[in-house]
């Protein structure tokens, strides 16, 4: 009979106590969708199925990848804004979405940094600012001198309205007085074929895009926008030390998910990511794509993406791009 008693008893007392002293379900438990809001075959892209591949493995699940295009990278992450906080949506956020596309988009659909939980920068790459070897400036120095002397500016060819190659050369004018003419094209192999012929002489463009004719001599880099020397372009100069302070830029990529994640699988997410970032056949496939893995806390990737979307808000608003 005491037994009896001691057991209800005991049911009882646990039917007052929240679910999750019950019972806290295992995560992951089922498949995650890690959210991509470009195209296949990008920069972005490759991140994305290099950290899936690597993350199902250690999380013993599924990570399962999905394109979902348009609007600036603003129509997925508002999707996944919207998402349950549970730890099986995350979005890979990047410089387009979560620096400067809430800055040039007039109605974009979240708040960058109150409607998501940061958990991880995955990927950086860098900016190059390419000429065609006929251009008459051969160098940094030499295109600033060049450019204050043509009352009409400059013209350089960009991979696309509102890129961080953009942004990144209406920046240069600021800082220099220089008026500069962007001329954009639908992504940047066109754009690199005007280079190559002359049709345009100069271009700021993506590492990853450009490195290649870099390397053969079709184009030549004058400046990256690395803090210092970037390591496939040793001989490169970096803007700063062309008398451009403080003038660097990135592509980047991480992972961030819905508001409210809870701390633990946050801390797992982040935990996991930053170990697959040290695996030897990732970084090697990170030189493959000029591309170098980052080492962030979640804090220090949300202040990352704050100082972006407070670096190119202040472009955008001292230049009036707009994507409306």
């Amino acid at each position: 009979m005491s037994i009896t008693i001691a057991r209800r008893g005991l049911l009882a007392a646990t039917a007052l106590l929240p679910l999750p002293a019950v019972a806290q379900a295992p995560w992951p438990a089922r498949p995650i969708r890690l959210v991509v809001p470009f195209a296949p075959g990008g920069t972005t892209d490759i991140v994305a199925r290099i950290l899936a591949q690597h993350m199902q493995e250690r999380l013993g699940q599924p990570v399962v990848t999905e394109n979902r295009p348009g609007a600036g990278a603003t129509l997925a992450s508002g999707q996944v804004a919207q998402a349950a906080a549970d730890g099986y949506t995350l979005l890979i956020s990047n410089s387009a979405s979560h620096g400067i596309s809430p800055s040039m988009f007039k109605n974009t659909p979240y708040d960058p940094m109150a409607d998501f939980t940061h958990i991880a920068l995955a990927a950086t790459t860098s900016t190059a600012v390419i000429v065609n070897p006929r251009y008459p400036a051969q160098t940094m120095p030499a295109l600033l001198e060049y450019g204050r002397s043509r009352p009409d500016g400059l013209d350089f060819a960009i991979s696309g309205h509102g890129t961080t190659t953009h942004l990144l050369g209406m920046r240069i004018g600021l800082a220099t007085g220089i008026r500069m003419n962007p001329i954009p094209y639908r992504g940047a192999g066109p754009a690199l074929l005007d280079v190559i012929s002359g049709t345009v002489g100069l271009m700021v463009d993506g590492l990853p895009s450009c490195i290649g004719h870099i390397r053969d001599g079709a184009v030549k880099a004058i400046a990256v926008a690395d803090p210092q020397r970037n390591a496939n372009l040793p001989q490169v100069p970096t803007l700063i030390e062309s008398g451009l302070p403080g003038m660097t830029s990135y592509s980047w990529f991480g992972v961030s998910g819905p508001k409210g994640m809870p701390a633990p699988i946050v801390e797992r997410l982040n935990t996991e990511i930053r170990a697959i970032l040290k695996l030897p056949a990732v970084q090697q496939r990170y030189r493959e794509l000029t591309a170098d893995p980052s080492d962030m806390t979640p804090a220090q990737y949300t202040a990352f993406i704050a100082e972006e979307l407070r670096v190119w808000g202040d472009v955008v608003q001292r230049t009036g791009i707009s994507a409306n």
